[in-house]
């Protein structure tokens, strides 16, 4: 959705029509809008039809899928339009274009943003623990909270800030690595 919607765009590398592109904004700016405990509750009946439950670990994955999906757009907007142009000048095709220039390009940014999406969807996924998506905020949630157990409340929490802490420290390594601009500065 996200590459569809940068692509897409009049100006864009394969523009689509007004239609559509109405249609994928407002998917993308509901999904951006809405909190996630609602985007649990309001994609029910589609985790259903996916996974055929609404309840448990598979069915947590829907709603954590899709609140992933705005972080791409994000990325792939903050490629410089120049390059679009310089590799459209040489003839590339749509296809080429996402593939060997805006994908490549926006690498640095989609693993940034994938890391806070991984951290968030951590969190979401605690949350999850709420309708039985498992977990850590199961444990917490079941064992800790319903049982009064205060002492494995606090350490599913204090897990939770670690997991959090390595993903950081992991995706910040990697899109470091990836930026081409931080590879000249260091050369």
């Amino acid at each position: 959705l996200g590459v569809l919607l940068v692509t897409g765009e009049p100006g864009g590398v394969r523009p689509l029509p007004r239609w559509v592109m109405r249609l994928l904004n407002g998917v993308i700016n509901l999904l951006r809008s809405v909190p996630f405990l609602i985007l649990m509750i309001i994609v029910i009946p589609l985790s259903r039809l996916i996974v055929g439950t609404s309840i448990g670990t598979v069915a947590s994955i829907v709603p954590l899928v899709i609140a992933s999906f705005p972080l791409v757009e994000t990325s792939i907007r903050e490629v410089d339009s120049g390059v679009v142009e310089a590799a459209q000048s040489m003839g590339a095709t749509p296809l080429q274009i996402i593939t060997k220039v805006l994908i490549p390009e926006s690498m640095p940014s989609l693993i940034a943003n994938a890391t806070i999406a991984a951290t968030t969807i951590l969190g979401y996924g605690a949350m999850a623990g709420v309708i039985g998506g498992g977990g850590l905020g199961k444990v917490a949630i079941n064992y800790g909270y319903y049982r009064y157990n205060l002492v494995l409340e606090i350490f599913a929490t204090a897990l939770l800030v670690v997991l959090v802490q390595v993903l950081q420290s992991i995706g910040t390594r990697l899109a470091t690595r990836c930026d081409k601009r931080v590879q000249k500065t260091k050369g």
